[in-house]
């Protein structure tokens, strides 16, 4: 298991941000594609890495939906499931995310959920525990280059802070 398993962008990228989220804060779902967009932007100098963190304690769901995602992604499909998981943040129920998963095009969307996603619970939890060891206690908590950031998740204070002409 690698700490970059979700990134999106040009691997090469020099420049690398790494977002720690949670599929049930709204924030995250706000942040998402504004980080797309900066991605998008930046003529492949800036790769994403998402890292799991979900707030269980406050929210119900989030632990699921790590799950699943990881589900999603070990058949190829976590940038879709990501995308439809934060669309629909008031519905991830087991059902839900299997629906989300068919709907996306996960080809096994059954193991998305339930009994079959927890195999992926020592992935969630590395993210989990590294994050923690890493200071961060909400989210989106994002770190530039490993240098916390601490600015709005805007697209350009982002595009600033990684040294991006303004668009």
């Amino acid at each position: 298991m690698t700490w970059d398993r979700h990134s999106y962008g040009d691997p090469a990228a020099p420049l690398v941000v790494v977002e720690h989220a949670d599929f049930e804060c709204p924030y995250c779902a706000a942040a998402a594609p504004v980080l797309r967009r900066v991605v998008d932007g930046s003529d492949g100098r800036v790769r994403l890495v998402f890292r799991h963190f979900p707030l269980f304690t406050k929210h119900p769901f989030a632990l699921t939906a790590a799950l699943a995602s990881e589900a999603a992604a070990e058949q190829g499909v976590f940038w879709e499931l990501h995308d439809e998981l934060f669309t629909h943040q008031s519905s991830l129920t087991d059902a839900d995310l299997v629906a989300h998963a068919a709907r996306v095009g996960v080809p096994r969307p059954e193991l998305v959920a339930g009994e079959a996603a927890q195999q992926h619970r020592p992935a969630v939890e590395a993210d989990y525990a590294d994050a923690g060891a890493a200071g961060v206690r909400g989210t989106p908590t994002l770190f530039v280059d490993g240098r916390l950031y601490t600015g709005r998740v805007e697209e350009s204070a982002l595009r600033r802070e990684l040294g991006l002409p303004r668009r």
